[in-house]
């Protein structure tokens, strides 16, 4: 007789061929092909795209795949079997090969433009045909929708290879931005931060492409040598691929005039966004202006918490572009990130990024992607002057509505219940002048220490004694706040829930990726297993080893402390 636990046992996708009855394309269903593309997909030269919504495009397989990790968190919420990573054919798959598709699966993948707008102002110079028809997925194809536990997900290929946006570059993505984003999706999630997810990694053992990158030591701002790099393919996975820069495409071309069809394709991809990402709130009955005028204020609110939860663990998102902002309200590409170390308002990974996308200007360079959302809507709502003005209203108030979630989460991050100007902002001077390090000084925090002592281990130089002394007297005006509070002593674990002990060192994924190269794979999944809890304290040898501050031969170091786009 089976137990009662082995009847509760959940069903798992065991092969491809089951993979394949998932498969549910209600992107390609529901809204329009380019109507100069090729139905086989066979589409990999950079051209103008005037107008549709994708292009279907076969990706090009890596040769010689070679698996390196996949999420087991992952495949467990999709019910998929770890077992699968030793299919043929799903390996196939996710490598880039989709001739191994099955019925009812797609023979094809896609690929979808966006528009360009940086911190508001609209480009087109970049795009090579100089009208912005050629901005889009260079090297991201999707090539899998389905449903999985009730639960719709999209998976895409980045370093697929060419498509007609690739602006004649090859498509592909190298070991080392293919690890950053596996990895660094599977640390976000961990950290209770929306953000797409990670599915697979596989890299090549025979193809090389050359990139542009920092010599061993290089202390120059961008990259100084031509390096040969393994290609490989990371499979990201998330409700929708949906951006801020694609609804702005299509509004871009119904006020140009661009064709017949621009408005009736705008209201389409509004629309599928609202079906995607929204379905659960936005009632299917009501008008689409009234639709509208909710995904607006429902986007507000998660670009907001989002936006917020970034700032709470250090995250920096360095090319905070309207086309790098996820419509659905989750992180989306992980290009020129990184997290602050040694605290820095003003922090900022990526050479071309510049301060406007820094880490302590993040909120203001996401209300300007709310504002090119809500002009793009607006085309919407040409028949009511009432919705626009409630549009309007909606988009006026984002700054405010930012202010007060930040005030929230940075009393929260120490424990208050209601937010303190002056402490916090003599908190923020103190870790300045002190060089502390952003992360193992919170979680120092959450301890709810007495004294400067029990810092020290978060300053990157030994602080002087008039340092220590403002320290002393802030620990001591911050824990009679503390007191006066309800609850003091749950205080320590509210904070421990919010200040991470483990976050993302660039040195140490450094060390990961080339060993990597090395075909040894084991650093990134013994980082893998460290950033999947990063709010619980490890055994000390695993806790000696990640949870330090970076070593002073890391400071200026190109491909470390910044680096250019590590594609």
């Amino acid at each position: 007789m089976s137990s009662k636990s082995d009847s509760l046992k959940v069903k798992l996708t065991e092969n491809f061929s089951e993979f394949s009855q998932l498969s549910d394309y209600s992107f390609m269903n529901s809204l329009k092909a380019d109507p100069q593309s090729t139905k086989d997909g066979n589409d990999h030269n950079p051209r103008s795209v005037y107008s549709g919504h994708y292009v279907p495009v076969v990706p090009t397989a890596i040769p010689e795949p070679e698996y390196i990790s996949h999420s087991k968190k992952l495949f467990k919420e999709l019910r998929l079997s770890s077992d699968l990573t030793k299919d043929q054919n799903f390996c196939r798959f996710f490598s880039g090969d989709i001739s191994v598709a099955n019925y009812p699966m797609s023979p094809v993948g896609w690929a979808t433009g966006y528009a360009l707008s940086i911190y508001g102002t609209e480009y087109t110079q970049q795009c090579p045909f100089g009208t912005g028809n050629g901005y889009g997925d260079g090297r991201a194809i999707s090539v899998f929708e389905g449903l999985f536990n009730g639960k719709r997900m999209e998976m895409q290929l980045k370093g697929g290879g060419p498509t007609p946006y690739c602006r004649g570059a090859d498509g592909r993505a190298v070991l080392r931005s293919s690890v950053r984003e596996f990895l660094a999706q599977e640390l976000m999630d961990a950290l209770g931060i929306p953000t797409s997810r990670s599915l697979t990694l596989y890299v090549s053992r025979s193809e090389i492409v050359r990139r542009p990158w920092y010599s061993k030591g290089s202390k120059f701002f961008e990259p100084d040598i031509m390096v040969d790099n393994q290609a490989a393919i990371t499979t990201r996975v998330a409700p929708s691929f949906l951006r801020v820069g694609q609804i702005e495409l299509f509004a871009r071309r119904v006020r140009n005039n661009a064709h017949d069809e621009a408005l009736n394709e705008l209201k389409m991809i509004v629309q599928h966004l609202i079906d995607r990402n929204y379905k659960n709130e936005i009632e299917f009955e009501i008008s689409l202006e009234s639709k509208v005028i909710k995904l607006a204020s429902l986007y507000r609110s998660r670009l907001i918490s989002l936006v917020a939860n970034w700032m709470r663990v250090g995250y920096c998102q360095g090319n905070f572009n309207s086309d790098n902002c996820a419509a659905g309200g989750y992180t989306l590409d992980y290009g020129p990130f990184g997290f602050c170390e040694l605290f820095d308002p003003r922090f900022q990974p990526w050479t071309g990024g510049g301060e406007h996308f820094s880490f302590f200007n993040q909120p203001s360079a996401a209300e300007i992607n709310f504002k090119t959302f809500c002009s793009s809507l607006s085309p919407l709502l040409s028949e009511r002057k009432q919705n626009l003005e409630k549009l309007e209203q909606i988009e006026n108030d984002f700054s405010k509505l930012i202010n007060k979630e930040l005030k929230k989460m940075w009393a929260n991050k120490i424990g208050l219940e209601h937010y303190h100007e002056g402490l916090i902002n003599e908190l923020f001077n103190l870790m300045v002048i002190s060089k502390a390090d952003y992360t193992i000084l919170f979680r120092k925090l959450s301890d709810i220490p007495n004294k400067s002592d029990y810092l020290k281990d978060s300053f990157y130089l030994p602080i002087n004694d008039e340092i220590n002394r403002r320290w002393e007297v802030w620990l001591k005006n911050w824990q009679a706040i503390l007191k006066n509070e309800s609850n003091f002593t749950a205080k320590s674990s509210l904070m421990k829930s919010l200040n991470p002990v483990y976050t993302w060192r660039e040195w140490m994924v450094v060390a990961a990726y080339e060993e990597a190269e090395k075909g040894n794979y084991n650093k990134i999944r013994e980082l893998q297993a460290v950033f999947s809890n990063p709010y619980k304290e490890q055994p000390p040898e695993v806790d000696q080893k990640y949870n330090r501050i970076k070593p002073r031969k890391f400071f200026n170091y190109g491909g470390v402390s910044h680096y250019s786009c590590s594609s």
